[in-house]
């Protein structure tokens, strides 16, 4: 058997996947199929595929065939900067240009006269009156029992995230996570070699008997929530569902990790999971969402008995967060600025949601609690693939997310993530809408006749 044979045939079957022609989740042709296709061996075509499993490209299941596997990572996922004269929905964060004034304004207060307490290292975390504005930011939005101890300092929600699943977990540990879920996490869980599995969710989010059924049968050592505009499905979870959530986290002692960065949109405040278990809830929230992702000022509450954990793997890992970023934070949040400001982005995005459902067809099939959400969990009209979708929308210089890299575990639901909030003007985010508006009316066939 030729080794150049095998690799020429792998090469092939990367290009098709790169290009669309094997989306993700698509089923291969059998090695005889194949082999009959491109005038080989079946067995040539076995050693391709063998050698395409080890890159992770595709992968094997006994008795149904082989498929493509996402292999996408975060920049797949989100764009972080819009290409020249194109439409980036595929990055959640705020309308910066209406916090730009009042952010400068707080960094040349908290600067003018720079205290030597921002300047050297501190005890803990950071300043106890950092921690404070901390507690008072998560209050606002559903979280009680924060005091200046228990609250720690991080370098954003995705540092929160990654230190708390290395402090809490093991390599070779399982982590739970809903089964759409925001990239990030799976990311963390990969680099940190723990395995991941999915939590079953309805229009309420994770249930309570997919929870129970997840606990008991892989015994994960930490269950990750998003409970208030879900990345990606814009699910928002209510209250009864949340103390059902957290009785049975109590119940099997197993530690929880909500990140709640997203609570601000909520229409009234909704109260945390874990206030209804706080001795195995660790509550994580910033100001990325609402202010800033430059900010990276992060607030994670931690249960009394992993505090000096907690504490000693921050300091083993960035020893603190930046103290001046977080002395221009506070005063924004001192002064009540902080939350006028996110009053101001949930009102642009409930704007924005009304906008989105006005032009886009598919756009009522979506979860209905996005209604103030900055993000939209588009289903795609069947024929449809979500990674050929997103393709032929950056063809036309819009860019979004596919639903492929969200999914925890294999799926055969078509979605496309919409991020409502990154476009900087209506104009630009309606020209957008209506180029995917018109891409969603062609039937997938007559975009790509193959």
């Amino acid at each position: 058997m030729s080794e150049t044979k095998y690799r020429q045939i792998a090469r092939v079957i990367e290009q098709r996947i790169d290009n669309g022609h094997y989306p993700v989740d698509t089923k291969l042709p059998t090695h005889r199929q194949l082999a009959l296709e491109l005038d080989t061996t079946p067995a040539t075509v076995a050693k391709a595929y063998q050698l395409l499993t080890e890159k992770q490209r595709i992968a094997s299941h006994v008795g149904r065939g082989t498929f493509v596997c996402s292999t996408g990572s975060l920049s797949d996922v989100i764009h972080p900067t819009e290409e020249d004269g194109s439409y980036n929905l595929s990055i959640l964060q705020p309308c910066l240009h209406y916090n730009v004034a009042p952010l400068s304004r707080a960094f040349q207060q908290a600067t003018q006269t720079l205290p030597l307490d921002l300047m050297g290292y501190t005890e803990h975390s950071g300043l106890a009156r950092h921690r404070m504005a901390g507690v008072a930011w998560a209050k606002q939005y559903g979280l009680v029992g924060g005091c200046a101890e228990n609250t720690l300092l991080v370098d954003g929600a995705q540092h929160g995230l990654s230190l708390l699943i290395h402090a809490l977990t093991k390599p070779g540990d399982t982590i739970a996570v809903e089964e759409v879920t925001y990239p990030g996490i799976m990311a963390i869980a990969k680099l940190a070699d723990r395995h991941v599995v999915g939590l079953p969710m309805d229009q309420q989010g994770v249930t309570v008997s997919g929870l129970t059924e997840v606990v008991d049968q892989y015994k994960p050592s930490l269950v990750v929530i998003v409970p208030s505009h879900q990345n990606p499905t814009g699910i928002t979870m209510p209250v009864e569902r949340r103390e059902q959530i957290a009785q049975v986290i109590a119940r099997h002692k197993v530690w929880l990790v909500e990140d709640d960065i997203y609570g601000f949109l909520n229409e009234e405040p909704i109260p945390a999971i874990t206030n209804f278990v706080p001795e195995y809830g660790f509550h994580i929230t910033s100001l990325s969402k609402a202010i800033s992702p430059a900010l990276r000022c992060g607030f994670v509450k931690v249960p009394s008995s992993q505090l000096a954990h907690i504490e000693a793997h921050i300091r083993t890992n960035i020893w603190l967060s930046s103290p001046i970023n977080y002395a221009a934070s506070s005063l924004l949040i001192e002064s009540g600025e902080a939350f006028a400001l996110a009053q101001k982005q949930k009102e642009i995005a409930q704007k924005r949601q009304r906008i989105a459902h006005d032009i886009l067809p598919t756009a009522e099939a979506a979860t209905s609690s996005v209604s103030q959400g900055y993000h939209l969990w588009l289903p795609l009209p069947q024929g449809w693939q979500q990674d050929r979708f997103v393709m032929e929308a950056k063809s036309r210089d819009v860019l979004i997310s596919s639903g492929s890299y969200f999914h925890a575990q294999e799926s055969r639901d078509h979605h496309v993530r919409l991020s409502l909030m990154a476009v900087a003007t209506e104009e630009g985010l309606k020209k957008s809408l209506t180029i995917l508006a018109e891409l969603l009316a062609k039937p997938a066939e007559t975009v790509f006749p193959f």
